[in-house]
């Protein structure tokens, strides 16, 4: 049995009008793969920041690995990262 994945990413919005668009039309696209948001921005209560002081975080779960690789190489979201790319700068992992 496959186990689920986390998608992670800390993002700085530079264009909050813009990377709302891109907001608008990932999380559908992210549900389509099987993602489920755990957490979407939000207060931070930074408990240690020895390696980096994080801005604003995302969480998605996904199935497996598998389901969150195939929605990041998609068609679809290479377009939506062109948007996030040009208007935040963000840094994720699985």
């Amino acid at each position: 049995m496959a186990k689920p994945v986390y998608l992670v990413v800390d993002v700085k919005i530079d264009d909050l009008e813009a990377y709302g668009k891109y907001k608008g039309k990932v999380k559908p696209l992210i549900e389509s793969y099987g993602g489920e948001y755990l957490s979407r921005g939000g207060e931070i209560n930074v408990l240690e920041n020895a390696l980096w002081e994080p801005t604003r975080m995302v969480l998605v779960k996904f199935l497996d690995k598998e389901s969150a690789m195939n929605w990041y190489n998609c068609e679809e979201y290479l377009a939506l990262k062109k948007i996030r790319i040009d208007n935040a700068t963000s840094t994720s992992f699985l």
